[in-house]
């Protein structure tokens, strides 16, 4: 049984008169299918007073139930008993509902609201956190694992929810750092806020480890649970399909008409990706994070999907080395997790300059590269406007394992736009023409014909067809069929080495 928003918030907004980590709980799990684990369990520290602070549960609650009937296991820290503190046996709860979620092959959900390591425990507090980082690890690929962020996170304790696939911080009240403002301010003599240190809006921003921001706790609960929808239970499972009411073979005319005539003109690509995909079903990651380049879940048919669209709208599209790294991580978790890929392309290319350069522009594009060859999910990829140097090949192209590549008629295949590549190519040319203009334009004209055009490309076999915009949904769920058992036969081996 489903709970209305109205039943969610009285949950929450009735916690204070009883306990908010078991509301929050409550609000996760389908009404009625939350099972408790270990609620009598105390921890064992004498030192500092602590004998008389044995509280049963020691701080954290731990359980499964159902989310939209599929089995769930998940923790809540409770902050209102000693700090929501990690110990031990606070971390030997959270060690043993995640083992178990990996024994089941079932997603785990963790709600981390927390001051931090329990420091009358000493270094048993670390052992603790130590064993649920090998966790998160182990577990990592082979179920989902996501943290909601609604309280605090300090010092080692950030590190488990960074390990995990997806991260959910509550705007306003989660936080998270190594170090807290007054260490800051020690060490570096900068006076700096909680909020402005480590806040939700600077690590969906500018970090880009927080994938999701939420208003406040229901909000955020709301995200994981629509997030588990699109993701399978294990890596073993085909991710879970719904009853598609739009129909597959529905034309998309608007996209006739969503490419300007003019080349510095900027278009939205969501307006394309919602076009294209079942209606209301696209789910953005890391929406203000490297706003480049968009990320995230749709459906096709009915069928989980993960879109990866370069933003002409920001950069005009360019890959850096933020949208580098963000595409890269995404493509990673939805291999892992068997979602195919789709790609929309409008590229011009790397992004130049010193500050990429040795910021590592390099390597983390070799992330994105090293991404899309190692995935061995359907990938189908569209190639909408440009398409240029090197982007293009790392954009899921044939040469880099895509399976299907399409183009709209206003695709440009090229190593560069026309007026760098006739600067370059005809440069005596021009500069001895009567006209120097005149034969610029003239130039700038053969190379548009000749390479500014799917057709070179098709007739390579680089892509597969030149399709209308408004068919792209039809030929993308018809092909999605043909695709969908793909198999690599690659050597066995321990494992890949990616780039640093």
């Amino acid at each position: 049984m489903t709970k209305t928003p109205n039943e969610k918030e009285a949950a929450l907004s009735g916690a204070v008169s009883k306990n908010l980590a078991r509301a929050r709980l409550e609000v996760l799990f389908d009404a009625g299918s939350f099972e408790e684990f270990d609620a009598a369990v105390v921890h064992r520290t004498e030192a500092f007073g602590m004998a008389k602070k044995r509280l049963p549960g020691d701080g954290v609650i731990t359980g499964v139930g159902t989310v939209a009937s599929r089995t769930v296991y998940a923790y809540s820290q409770d902050r209102s008993v000693l700090g929501g503190s990690l110990g031990e046996v606070h971390a030997a709860k959270i060690c043993k509902v995640m083992d178990m979620a990996a024994r089941n092959g079932s997603p785990v959900v963790g709600i981390c609201d927390s001051g931090g390591a329990r420091i009358q425990e000493g270094v048993n507090s670390l052992a603790g956190y130590g064993d649920i980082f090998y966790r998160n690890v182990r577990c990592s690929g082979v179920i989902p694992q996501i943290s909601l962020i609604l309280g605090p996170a300090a010092g080692g304790a950030v590190y488990s929810p960074a390990l995990t696939d997806f991260v959910i911080m509550a705007t306003g009240r989660s936080y998270m750092f190594l170090t807290g403002p007054k260490v800051v301010k020690t060490v570096t003599f900068e006076d700096v806020s909680v909020e402005a240190l480590g806040g939700a809006s600077v690590h969906a921003s500018k970090t880009g480890l927080a994938h999701f921001t939420a208003k406040d706790d229901v909000e955020a609960i709301e995200q994981a649970r629509r997030l588990l929808g699109y993701l399978p239970e294990n890596c073993q499972e085909p991710p879970p399909d719904i009853r598609c009411t739009d129909p597959p073979d529905r034309l998309c005319d608007e996209l006739r008409s969503i490419i300007p005539a003019d080349p510095q003109q900027p278009y939205d690509v969501r307006i394309v990706i919602n076009s294209v995909v079942d209606r209301g079903t696209f789910l953005e990651v890391q929406e203000n994070f490297a706003g480049n380049i968009v990320v995230g879940f749709a459906r096709l048919a009915g069928k989980s999907v993960g879109i990866i669209a370069n933003q002409p709208a920001v950069l005009a599209g360019v890959l850096n080395i933020d949208a580098s790294r963000k595409a890269g991580r995404f493509i990673r978790t939805c291999n892992a997790f068997r979602i195919p890929l789709v790609s929309f392309v409008d590229v011009p290319g790397f992004l130049p300059g010193q500050d990429q350069e040795h910021g590592g522009a390099i390597v983390h594009g070799a992330k994105l590269l090293y991404a899309y060859c190692e995935s061995s999910v359907p990938k189908l990829s569209v190639i909408l406007k440009k398409s240029y140097g090197g982007a293009y090949i790392v954009m899921s192209s044939k040469h880099v394992g895509g399976d299907v590549v399409m183009a709209w008629p206003s695709a440009e295949i090229a190593v560069m736009g026309a007026k760098g590549a006739v600067e370059i190519l005809y440069k005596r040319e021009i500069s001895a023409a009567e006209d120097p203009k005149a034969e610029a334009q003239k130039r700038n004209r053969e190379y548009e014909e000749l390479f500014l055009s799917p057709r070179q490309a098709a007739e390579r076999g680089f892509i597969d067809a030149v399709i209308d915009p408004a068919e792209t949904r039809r030929k993308l769920t018809k092909l999605f069929s043909h695709v969908a058992h793909r198999r690599d036969l690659t050597w066995p081996k321990r494992n890949g080495n990616i780039p640093t």
